[in-house]
């Protein structure tokens, strides 16, 4: 089926957009521009937007009538009132169901962004047109028709797009299952099975790869209608890839030396067999070693900002979870770090990360909703504690790490939590830090 022919068949009928985030947009474009009878609905304030009906304010659910809706990711389907027979869909499962080229997904708890970017980066490294879209912010509905059978979509799938998402992915990848978004999901199970919805659709001869070293993830093969394929730091892989310390393995070959990774931690190295046994029935090993010694990673992942008066600044504000802030911690082994963290609450415990920081972290300067959650973590945990200041303005909350930081030291942002109490998304946080930082 076409885009045109997908949107001529809501002819006749009503359509809601539910939300008018960065997903929909392209979407409700597309909808005004085939004459359809649609309506934006939104919480928050709307614009005026040609060829659609508005309807915003906290009563923006009331009387949906509509015979389709499209959700906004962060909206949970079933808190939706709909009348009989309605239709719930997504910008997502619609490009799902027209992208007329093979499909990689990728979602996981932690390092999903990085591998997506790492499968898209392989795939346009060995000749391939990749379009690149989901949860990474760019929404791809709208480019369906320029897209060929010969190219590649890569996307990046969170939970709350997978949660009731129909569509088959040749290619899916599950980077781990760790607690997070407690906030949204009723409890781990649901957020678990959200996560495989990324392989539902598969089929036999399709692929899914999984995390040998994470339980969350190595679960999902018993459920796999396709082969399956492993990624471990832990045990050799013999149809998988496998990191002995010093070189990554793929099928009994050292494909790549830890030296050649610029990207630092272990995490990153999991992150690169993930995207190795994604995409490695159509890249070659010199392809592999040569984006590696080439990618230096994505905005807001350990991202090295300055350098001032012998004191680093690092600004990783992806991490919105505890085991986020953990992977951090534990590439910058070895350093004398400043650490910045707190934010909205998602009820995720953090009792491990409190006994991680207390046994690596100088300083802690806290700042947001966890802010106390946190403190209370380290306390609780044995050993020498940092010293701890608590800010309630995050500028405030990086002056201050940046007053107790000393030559040789490193300021890490590392929240452990999401943003929403202070600023929009992960990337504003990270840019306000950027701001702040290169002030100083």
């Amino acid at each position: 089926m076409t885009l045109e022919e997908y949107l001529s068949s809501f002819r006749g009928k009503t359509v809601a957009v539910l939300g008018y985030g960065v997903s929909n947009r392209p979407l409700v474009r597309l909808l005004a521009e085939a004459g359809l009878d649609a309506t934006v609905r939104d919480k928050g304030s709307l614009p005026e937007i040609p060829g659609v009906r508005c309807i915003s304010g906290e009563g923006y659910l009331e009387e949906l009538t509509e015979d389709v809706i499209f959700r906004t990711p962060g909206l949970r389907p079933d808190r939706i009132p709909r009348k009989p027979g309605a239709v719930v869909t997504s910008e997502m499962e619609a490009f799902f169901a027209l992208c007329p080229c093979p499909i990689l997904a990728v979602t996981g708890s932690d390092g999903k962004t990085t591998t997506t970017t790492l499968i898209a980066e392989l795939l346009k490294a060995s000749g391939r047109r990749v379009w690149l879209g989901g949860n990474i912010g760019h929404p791809l509905l709208a480019e369906v028709p320029e897209m060929d059978p010969e190219d590649r979509a890569v996307l990046e799938l969170s939970s709350f797009q997978l949660m009731d998402l129909e569509g088959r992915a040749e290619v899916a990848v599950v980077t781990n299952v760790r607690p997070n978004h407690l906030d949204w999901h009723t409890d781990l199970e649901e957020y678990a099975e959200a996560k495989k919805h990324v392989f539902r659709g598969q089929k036999p001869g399709d692929l899914l790869v999984l995390n040998g070293d994470d339980p969350g993830s190595r679960a999902c093969a018993g459920e796999a209608a396709g082969r399956v394929r492993f990624f471990s730091r832990r045990e050799a892989q013999p149809e998988g890839a496998y990191f002995d310390g010093e070189r990554v393995w793929f099928r009994g070959e050292a494909v790549l030396e830890r030296k050649d990774i610029l990207l630092p931690g272990l995490h990153n190295v999991e992150n690169w067999m993930a995207a190795l046994c994604a995409v490695c029935d159509e890249v070659g090993p010199e392809v592999c070693r040569r984006t590696a010694s080439a990618f230096s990673g994505v905005a807001h992942r350990l991202e090295t900002v300055r350098r001032k008066d012998g004191v680093e600044f690092i600004n990783d504000s992806i991490a919105s979870s505890p085991s986020r802030t953990a992977a951090g911690l534990l590439a910058l082994e070895g350093r004398s770090l400043v650490l910045i963290a707190g934010g909205y609450d998602k009820h995720i415990p953090y009792d491990e990360l409190g006994r991680l920081i207390a046994g690596r972290v100088k300083a802690l300067v806290l700042c947001g909703a966890t802010a106390e959650k946190i403190r209370a973590a380290v306390l609780a945990a044995p050993g020498p504690k940092p010293v701890m200041v608590e800010k309630t303005d995050f500028r405030e909350a990086v002056l201050a790490a940046a007053e107790l930081a000393e030559p040789g030291d490193t300021v890490l942002l590392s929240p452990a939590s999401a943003s929403f109490d202070l600023f929009k998304n992960f990337e504003e946080r990270g840019d306000r830090f950027r701001e702040i930082v290169r002030s100083l």
